[in-house]
């Protein structure tokens, strides 16, 4: 049997990376854990935006690189272009000629201005892949507002049906705008490689990020839809099944989930509330009609002792149950150290930080590897010369003309 090669599922993909902020970035970030050979493409000078984040934090930084640029940019290499000058744009095409993916965040429309848009990229490489990430796609009647994770959270739905009640809406906790147009974005550079390997030729992708917030809302709008009831925020409990929400303990807050009936009987066992043994209370339907006050006698229950012991117990019921981390129980919690979803990153000139993994693992490509993100234009000698066999005087006289940029000690 021929033993397949242990490399990254994306090997010998070649990704330019036009992003800034977290949108991009992530999906950037995805593709080269993934393997993509990815070149961040930066205007010299001071950089991608996102490198001044945080950057004086002392608390949220390491080496001048705060905690956005620093975790967003790993495995990725720097060239800096000045994408707004001729010469800049020459070098820029000379690296799509040899790439095979460009993906960008920039605000709908500015890739045409810069003269990077698909159409102009698929005439120096009909094979390219353009890749652009915005807050409400390419077209439509209001597509160029500019656009924010909040925003988006707003507009999309989710924010509605989420906080403790009607009318004190809040957004998601962690920047699920950004973040799921990122993920989206990954998916769809996956869909045109794969595509490109039928057809030969390149295309564009484009992600809207209210888009992906409106497929999220999955079969909550399809109630909707159905119905015409409008939902509206319901703290940590469910809509179907009780007991489904948060409750504190003697000392720590967890959260228990019981689906349907099947986890009912077990669950009694553990808090051992006459009241609840009541038939009347056996099925969800019925427990749905006094959700409150069975959640509000188990609450009063769950106070008496601490969180280990409730969990301890629920467990062994084999009730679902957890407590409710934060950052520093969820952060050393064994099942995630195992998985290696906590990673050491080195900084390039020293120092180093603890970020997170890579969820995606794979069986036969299962090599992880976590380079330091880079300085400023820290690579643009070595990937126009591996990339576009370009030679060192070429190179040098852009980096003269100010149409390129060479960080020190690269």
């Amino acid at each position: 049997m021929t033993e397949l090669p242990a490399s990254k599922p994306l090997a010998g993909i070649r990704l330019i990376d036009l992003t800034h902020m977290v949108a991009g970035p992530y999906a950037g970030m995805i593709l080269a854990d993934l393997g993509c050979d990815t070149v961040k493409v930066e205007p010299p000078g001071r950089g991608e935006g996102t490198r001044r984040l945080l950057e004086h934090d002392a608390r949220n930084s390491v080496g001048g690189m705060g905690a956005y640029f620093f975790t967003l940019n790993r495995n990725k290499r720097s060239v800096a272009i000045d994408l707004k000058s001729p010469a800049g744009l020459d070098f820029f095409y000379e690296l799509v000629r040899h790439a095979d993916v460009v993906l960008d965040n920039f605000s709908a429309g500015v890739t045409g201005r810069l003269n990077i848009d698909h159409e102009r990229l698929a005439a120096q490489n009909p094979k390219i892949i353009t890749c652009t990430v915005t807050g409400f796609g390419e077209d439509g009647p209001r597509y160029q507002r500019p656009a924010f994770d909040q925003i988006i959270q707003g507009l999309g739905g989710g924010m509605s049906i989420t906080g403790e009640g009607p009318g004190r809406s809040v957004r998601a906790g962690i920047p699920i705008g950004d973040l799921g147009g990122g993920m989206f974005a990954v998916m769809g550079v996956q869909a045109a490689l794969l595509a490109r390997q039928r057809t030969g030729v390149g295309q564009h992708v484009d992600i809207s990020m209210l888009d992906v917030q409106v497929s999220l809302l999955n079969y909550m709008a399809t109630m909707h839809l159905m119905s015409g009831d409008i939902p509206h925020p319901i703290g940590n409990g469910h809509f179907v099944h009780t007991p489904y929400n948060t409750f504190a303990t003697a000392d720590d807050t967890i959260t228990i989930a019981v689906i349907g009936d099947t986890f009912w009987p077990p669950f009694l066992d553990v808090v051992d509330i006459d009241e609840l043994r009541d038939p009347a209370y056996a099925t969800a339907a019925e427990r749905l009609k006094v959700q409150a006050h069975i959640e509000g006698l188990i609450a009063e229950k769950l106070k008496t002792r601490p969180a280990a012991e409730w969990l301890e117990k629920l467990e062994a019921a084999r009730v679902p149950s957890a407590r409710v981390n934060n950052f520093a129980q969820a952060l050393s919690d064994p099942q995630v150290l195992h998985r290696n979803m906590v990673v050491e990153l080195d900084h390039p000139l020293g120092g180093s930080a603890k970020v997170p993994g890579n969820p995606l693992k794979f069986s036969v490509n299962a090599a992880e590897t976590f380079n330091p993100p880079p300085l400023i234009g820290a690579h643009t000698v070595a990937v126009f010369e591996e990339w576009a066999g370009m030679s060192k005087e070429r190179i040098d006289q852009g980096i003269a003309a100010g149409a390129l940029q060479q960080s020190e000690g690269s």
